[in-house]
């Protein structure tokens, strides 16, 4: 007789700003609070992807 599967416990996710536990209403976050700090981290732009500044001219397409 084949037994029946094992539940596994998920933990919840936690809060990317803080790492209390996220709240439903609030999801991904624990509180109105950190939705607000993470908002206001990319109007200020604070999640940035790294590039280089200055690009290898060889590797421009030029129109001929």
């Amino acid at each position: 007789m084949a037994e029946p599967p094992k539940l596994r416990l998920v933990k919840p996710p936690k809060c990317p700003i803080c790492g209390k536990p996220a709240a439903p209403e609030h999801k991904p976050f624990c509180s109105r609070r950190c939705a607000d700090i993470d908002l206001g981290r990319w109007l200020k732009e604070g999640y940035r992807i790294p590039a280089d500044p200055n690009p290898d001219e060889d590797e421009s397409v030029e129109d001929v």
